[in-house]
């Protein structure tokens, strides 16, 4: 299975759950790991423990954008992969949702998406090779009622992922995007390791470890294959 060794990685959203477990395993495939987040104690934090750079950056603010991903070049010599994971969660009934909150969902898991996506492929079409992931959701493959802004958001994101890999035909950069259903992690509150265990056992949720084994098979694949979407659910999750 080809490895990481060499390549370097940008990771939004990297201060817990998925986005801290797939850098982690990028590390360990040998990538060097640039991860991103908003909150600069997380992302300290989060750096020293996995052993790697971490700048703070809002994916909504295009200056933050600019700085990670110029940065990044100038620091490491360029950019290999871009796992475009930052987002935020909001469920519940339409009428009882805060508005402000909605207007961050959209904000940063469509338009986040979209800049950080926009700001790093000049540097990957220069050098006619590299690889773009998408945290995606279940909920973008059918809606869910009790989700329905952020079903709508990453209904968005299947969309672009779809169409930006008909553009990229012929530059040598591939983009897919992975779909995860109920991860056990900080996003969805679960936190308590012998809570996740027992939900795991039952075959009620995944690790955000899982998704970040899933992602780095994506990314692993021979540069022939694009793995478009790849849906990952717990055993029993009824949808």
């Amino acid at each position: 299975m080809p490895e990481l060794d060499g390549k370097v990685a940008v990771v939004t959203g990297a201060s817990t759950g998925i986005g801290r477990a797939v850098a982690r395993e990028l590390l360990r495939r040998g990538a060097a790991v640039v991860i991103a987040a908003r909150s600069r104690e997380r992302v300290e934090e989060a750096a020293a423990a996995l052993g790697c750079t971490g700048v703070v950056a809002d994916v909504t603010r295009a200056e933050d954008v600019a700085r990670l991903i110029d940065g990044t070049i100038e620091t490491h010599g360029g950019i290999d992969v871009l796992v475009a994971n930052a987002g935020v969660y909001v469920g519940g009934d339409l009428w009882e949702s805060d508005p402000e909150a909605l207007d961050r969902l959209l904000t940063t898991n469509v338009n986040g998406v979209v800049r950080t996506v926009r700001a790093v492929l000049p540097h990957l079409l220069e050098r006619g090779e590299g690889d773009i992931l998408v945290t995606s959701s279940v909920s973008g493959h059918q809606a869910i009622h009790w989700e329905p802004v952020y079903s709508a958001s990453k209904h968005a994101l299947q969309a672009f992922v779809h169409t930006m890999r008909r553009q990229l035909i012929g530059t040598g950069v591939r983009i897919g995007a992975i779909a995860p259903g109920i991860v056990l992690n900080d996003l969805w509150g679960v936190s308590d390791p012998s809570e996740i265990d027992d939900k795991v056992a039952r075959g009620e949720g995944i690790r955000s470890e899982d998704v970040a084994d899933a992602a780095a098979y994506m990314l692993t694949r021979p540069r022939h294959v694009t793995i478009r979407d790849l849906v990952i659910l717990p055993r029993e999750q009824p949808i």
